[in-house]
């Protein structure tokens, strides 16, 4: 019986073998006829342009075409019979346009359809869409360089404000934003403001910022319009500060001056990072698979004239935390996408010009917690961010956090 075993095992062994060889013999006389013949692509690898009906989406095609050397070569001029290589079509060569970015494009009010009809928001972000710089009014060169370890900082935290909301800026000062040396670890903290004006029916409040600014030397002030729409431009502003500011910070949080950040808790998240992972980093509370908002009613509306399409994975604006490798990255890709009038969205498009996406993290509570649990200290240790809170409510919790006796399960 061993014997027939034997044998039986030997001819299974044989037939695998010889399956094997046959295989392989096949595999390599097939790649041994593709060498001998041409593939011919049936069609252009690049497909002709045809332009968009949506405002931004065309200026996102112009930009591509500018920065894809391959692409702009499809498009070149040329006298080939070929249907699909013509001249660069009118409405990519941008003729017409002002030379000065940061002076009104009047052309946008006949090359978006329903623009006489659109909200006075959505007017003054087209007419002055493509202006990216202004000046600097309020400047803190040396913010960077005068910690009390003599390096860059650990962490910058750049905290998105207005001029009238000085009981939030000071509740943050006191509270998760206080400057200085943190578990170990260099904190800098930035608030980033535009100008309030008269227009918006804002009472001049420059004098009282000058006082601040001269007391806490933390302020950063563009002469722009700080409006819901123009946070996009006070994203690209901050980064560009900060690559020439602060390019050494490790690490940067950027949020609203309304929420409550763990500092302590994102120190210790950080502690343990490396590698590509701290090179990458970008987490917050993602949303997945959103697109514009239709309803008028809503501040998020988006009308079809402006934008078709899904949006990329981003982290809503209440705050996210990334590294100062990806922010200098940032603010070159930002520079390849047309500004959007939804600041954390326009993140996400520039992340997605990097190939890469933001990381949900469940310590970022930006639809805020279960309110049975806003009262206990417990429930915030292992946070990292919570929405929203008051200046009251922030001082009150930091000292929660902060209470030496303060025990958790």
């Amino acid at each position: 019986m061993a014997g027939l075993r034997r044998k039986l095992k030997f001819l299974v062994t044989l037939m695998t073998v010889n399956l094997f060889i046959f295989i392989l013999v096949f595999h390599r006389g097939g790649q041994d006829k593709g060498h001998n013949k041409v593939l011919v692509p049936s069609k252009r690898f690049w497909s002709k342009l045809a332009p968009s009906q949506a405002y931004w989406n065309r200026q996102q095609q112009r930009l591509d075409l500018q920065h894809n050397p391959i692409l702009a070569a499809s498009n070149s001029n040329n006298t080939s019979d070929d249907d699909d290589v013509r001249p660069v079509p009118d409405w990519l060569n941008d003729t017409g346009l002002n030379p000065d970015p940061c002076q009104p494009d009047y052309r946008v009010t006949t090359h978006v359809k329903d623009y006489n009809s659109l909200p006075p928001r959505f007017k003054d972000f087209l007419l002055y869409m493509r202006c990216r710089s202004y000046s600097l009014v309020v400047d803190q060169p040396h913010v960077c360089q005068k910690t009390r370890t003599g390096e860059p900082p650990f962490l910058l935290l750049a905290v998105k404000s207005l001029a009238p909301h000085f009981d939030r800026r000071q509740a943050i000062r006191q509270s998760w934003g206080r400057a200085g040396v943190l578990a170990n670890r260099t904190v800098v903290t930035v608030f980033l403001l535009g100008n309030t004006t008269a227009v918006d029916h804002h009472p001049d409040l420059s004098e009282m910022l000058r006082y601040e600014n001269a007391h806490h030397r933390d302020i950063l002030q563009w002469d722009y319009r700080d409006s819901f729409f123009n946070l996009t431009v006070k994203e690209v502003l901050f980064l560009d500060w900060m690559t020439t500011r602060c390019p050494g910070a490790q690490f940067i949080f950027k949020g609203d001056d309304d929420v409550f950040v763990n500092t302590l808790r994102i120190l210790a998240f950080l502690k343990g990072l490396s590698g590509p992972r701290a090179r990458d980093l970008f987490v917050g509370d993602v949303i997945t698979n959103a697109g514009p908002n239709r309803n008028k009613k809503v501040k998020y509306f988006i009308p079809e004239s402006l934008f078709v399409g899904t949006y990329p994975p981003y982290a809503g604006g209440g705050g996210y935390l990334y590294s100062g490798d990806l922010a200098r990255r940032l603010h070159g890709a930002s520079q390849h996408v047309p500004l959007y009038p939804i600041d954390d969205v326009y993140t996400g498009m520039c992340l997605r010009k990097l190939a890469l996406g933001p990381e949900k993290h469940k310590g970022f509570k930006t639809f805020d917690i279960e309110e049975k649990y806003r009262r206990n200290p417990c429930a915030y240790k292992g946070l990292m961010l919570v929405h929203s809170r008051t200046p009251q409510e922030m001082i009150q919790i930091w000292a929660w956090l902060n209470d030496p006796n303060l025990t958790c399960q």
